[in-house]
């Protein structure tokens, strides 16, 4: 029982932590949240066991924890980033993985910290090899953070946003569906697109459903 209490504290703390980063772009930190639980369905679907999907769903809490180091004003933007102020936006993947490998030498044992800093740096990583920060293309990229790529991305079209609506539901999973095999894993993609029903329960569950017209505007 102590042991359960210990670590219910260290992962409220890890989210305490990781929301520091959704509030300073003037989120709430549902996202994070939201995710999480995108994450854990879609590891499970890709047949991970419960153990293993929770400590996904964990780890992935922390994956912009990089985006502390990244001014207020590029990430409240109204409009669309500048050449230069999206080369500073891509760099919260490499500073993730900077803050995490300080955290992991003071928790050397703890796994889900590993994985946390894989998801941190390499979440926008593309299949076909055209994300950041590496370039890494296919099975190079940890299939956590190919996992990862997709339950953020699909957040990210269905959150409303201070410059932007949600999309659709059916229109973000079509937007999936299109980026298999290119943007995504295609069987990442294909396992998400099956827990569809899980999916909409989570989205719906955090009042992120707007099934109107979605905003034309460009991030």
């Amino acid at each position: 029982e102590q042991a359960d209490q210990t670590q219910h504290i260290q992962e409220e703390m890890i989210l305490s932590f990781a929301e520091i980063s959704e509030n300073k772009s003037g989120q709430t930190g549902q996202h994070i949240r939201r995710v999480a639980e995108y994450t854990k369905i879609l590891a499970l679907e890709m047949g991970m066991s419960e153990e293993k999907a929770e400590k996904l769903r964990l780890a992935s809490t922390m994956h912009d924890i990089g985006k502390l180091i990244i001014p207020s004003e590029i990430l409240d933007k109204p409009g669309k980033l500048t050449d230069e102020e999206f080369t500073e936006m891509k760099s919260h993947t490499t500073a993730g993985n900077e803050i995490l490998s300080k955290v992991i030498e003071t928790v050397p044992d703890s796994g889900y910290l590993n994985e946390a800093m894989n998801l941190a740096t390499y979440h926008h990583e593309r299949w076909d090899g055209k994300g950041y920060p590496s370039g890494l293309s296919g099975d190079d990229i940890p299939l956590s953070a190919r996992i990862m790529a997709v339950a953020d991305v699909f957040d990210a079209l269905v959150s409303k946003r201070s410059y932007k609506k949600g999309f659709p539901f059916d229109k973000a999973m079509n937007i999936i569906r299109e980026g298999a095999g290119t943007q995504f894993d295609a069987k990442v993609a294909e396992a998400f697109l099956d827990a569809e029903e899980e999916v909409r329960k989570v989205a719906a569950s955090f009042g992120e459903l707007d099934e109107g017209e979605e905003d034309t505007k460009k991030e």
